[in-house]
C-alpha cells in the first residue's frame, strides 16, 4: 500500500513555523516511503478564506521545495459532503439539534456544577417527528451532529504516543453542519481523507480529541481507519509558545534572510533527539525520517538556533547557488572571499561595498598614521595579485617591528573601515590597487 500523507492548511491567513513543520514533517514521512503528499486547501469557511492566502501557501511550500504531489480543495467538493452527509443521516448517525447557543452554555454549567462531565445530554433524540416538523414549518432550522456509539472505548495505536483509549460516554457528540448549512472541520476532513486515500495523518496533539471522533466516523462511512500520529506542539527557547513564535511567518523570515534550506534542516529533526545538520537537505531528510525518534517532550524552537544553522548553510553555498541573488559584477571569487564572515547571504552587498568602495576609515592615533603611510609607500611598489597581504605584511613586520594586533589591525581598518571581516589575503587582491593606495594614504 502507497503511503499518502496531506497538509492541510486553511487559507484565512499566511503560513507560520508551526505550519511549516507540520507539511515539512507530512512530506518528509511520505517520501521516507517512496509515498504521496498531498496539499488541502481547507477553505470551507468562505467568509474568511482568500485567495491570496492560496497562492501564498502554494508559494511557501514550493520555496521550500515541498512539492505537493495533488491539490484538492474543500470548496469545490460539496456534492461529495452532500452525498456522504445523507448516507449518515440515513443510518442514523446524524440527527438535528435545535438548542440555541445560551441552552448549551446552561446546560454545561449546570452539570459542571453537578461534577459532571459537560458534555451534551443528546436532548434533541427526544424531540417527536411532529415536534420537529414544527420547529421547521416555523422556519427554525437546526445544526447537526455526529452520533457516537458509546457502546464500547475508542482506541487506536499512535505512531509517536502510543497506545491511546477514549471513552465515548466522557465525548459530546460534535456538532459537524451549522444551521446555514456550512460545514465544521471534523466530517468534511474524513470524508476527503477517505476520497483522497490518505493512509497516514500527521499532526499536533491539540487534535488527539479530534482523532478519537473522527475514528468513529471513519468506521460509520465504511472506511479503513488511517495510521495517526500526533506530534508534540512547538514552543519557545522559553518553553512556552509565544504570541512571536505562533505568528513568526515563512515570509517574514524569507525576508529576513533565512535560506529554505536551513529551516527545512532545523524543523526536520525539531521534536526528536537527533542533531541538526545543516549539511542534510530534505531528501537526505527523509531517508532517515522515522516517527519513533520523535519524544512527546514540547519540540523547542529557538531562533538563535536557526541563525545558527541558517550561517553554516550559507557558508556551504556555491557561488552558482546564489550568483543571481549578488550585486552586479560580484564573481565566484569575491564570493569565496566573504561567505565565511556571512550570516545571511544578502550581506555580501555590504561586504562588495567594502571591495569596491568607498569605505569610511577611522581615525587613527599618530603613531598608527606614520605606519599606514609606510605601508602605503610599501604597497604601491607590490605585484597585485594573490600574495599581496603577505607580502605588504611581511614587509612591514621587517621595517617596523611590530607583529599580531599591532601589525594587522591598523592595515585592516585603514582598508575596509572595520575591526573584523573575511581573510585579509583574500580581501585585499580584491580592492584595486589604485583604490587600497588611496585608502592608505588618506588616512
Amino acid at each position: 500500500m502507497t503511503i499518502t500523507t496531506r497538509f492541510a492548511p486553511s487559507p484565512t491567513g499566511l503560513l507560520h513555523v508551526g505550519n511549516i513543520r507540520m507539511a515539512l514533517h507530512n512530506w518528509l514521512l511520505a517520501k521516507s516511503a517512496g509515498g504521496r503528499f498531498v496539499l488541502r486547501i481547507d477553505d470551507t469557511d468562505a467568509a474568511r478564506s482568500r485567495e491570496d492566502y492560496v497562492e501564498a501557501i502554494r508559494a511557501d511550500l514550493a520555496w521550500l521545495g515541498l512539492q505537493p504531489d495533488g491539490e484538492e480543495r474543500q470548496s469545490q467538493r460539496g456534492d461529495l459532503y452532500e452525498a456522504r452527509f445523507e448516507a449518515l443521516r440515513a443510518a442514523g448517525r446524524i440527527y438535528p439539534c435545535w438548542e440555541t447557543p445560551q441552552e448549551l452554555e446552561l446546560k454545561r454549567k449546570i452539570l459542571l456544577g453537578r461534577g459532571l462531565p459537560p458534555i451534551y445530554d443528546r436532548g434533541a433524540l427526544a424531540l417527536s417527528e411532529d415536534e420537529k416538523a414544527a420547529k421547521l414549518a416555523a422556519g427554525e432550522q437546526p445544526h447537526w451532529r455526529f452520533l457516537l456509539d458509546r457502546d464500547e472505548a475508542i482506541g487506536w495505536e499512535d505512531g509517536i504516543r502510543g497506545a491511546q483509549s477514549f471513552d465515548p460516554a466522557l465525548m459530546s457528540d460534535p456538532v459537524v453542519r451549522r444551521a446555514d448549512g456550512s460545514w465544521l472541520y471534523m466530517l468534511p476532513s474524513v470524508i476527503d481523507d477517505i476520497e483522497m486515500g490518505v493512509t497516514d495523518i500527521l499532526r499536533g496533539e491539540d487534535h488527539v480529541s479530534n482523532t478519537a471522533t473522527q475514528v468513529q466516523m471513519f468506521t460509520a462511512l465504511g472506511a479503513p481507519v488511517p495510521r495517526f500520529a500526533h506530534e508534540a506542539l512547538l514552543v519557545g527557547s522559553e518553553g512556552k509558545l509565544s504570541k512571536r513564535l505562533g505568528s513568526l511567518g515563512v515570509g517574514e523570515m524569507r525576508e529576513a534572510g533565512i535560506e529554505p534550506r536551513a529551516l527545512v534542516a532545523l524543523l526536520g529533526r525539531l521534536g526528536t533527539s537527533d542533531p541538526v545538520d545543516p549539511a542534510l537537505n530534505a531528501d537526505a531528510l527523509a531517508k532517515a525520517f522515522d516517527l519513533a525518534r520523535f519524544g512527546r517532550a514540547p519540540a523547542r524552537f529557538d531562533e538563535a538556533e536557526l541563525a545558527r544553522v541558517n550561517a553554516a548553510v550559507v557558508h556551504a553555498l556555491s557561488f552558482e547557488a546564489v550568483a543571481a541573488r549578488l550585486p552586479e559584477g560580484m564573481d565566484a571569487t569575491a564570493w569565496d572571499a566573504v561567505r565565511p564572515n556571512l550570516a545571511h547571504v544578502h550581506e555580501a552587498a555590504d561586504w562588495w561595498q567594502v571591495i569596491k568602495g568607498p569605505v569610511e576609515t577611522p581615525v587613527l592615533d599618530p603613531e598608527d598614521r606614520a605606519y599606514i603611510a609606510s605601508a602605503a609607500a610599501i604597497a604601491a611598489g607590490l605585484a597585485w595579485d594573490a600574495g599581496v597581504w603577505k607580502a605588504l605584511t611581511g614587509a612591514l613586520k621587517e621595517e617596523s617591528g611590530r607583529k599580531g594586533k599591532a601589525l594587522f589591525l591598523p592595515l585592516r581598518l585603514a582598508l575596509t573601515g572595520m575591526a573584523h571581516g573575511p581573510d585579509m589575503g583574500a580581501l585585499l587582491p580584491l580592492i584595486a590597487q589604485g583604490e587600497a593606495l588611496a585608502r592608505l594614504r588618506g588616512v
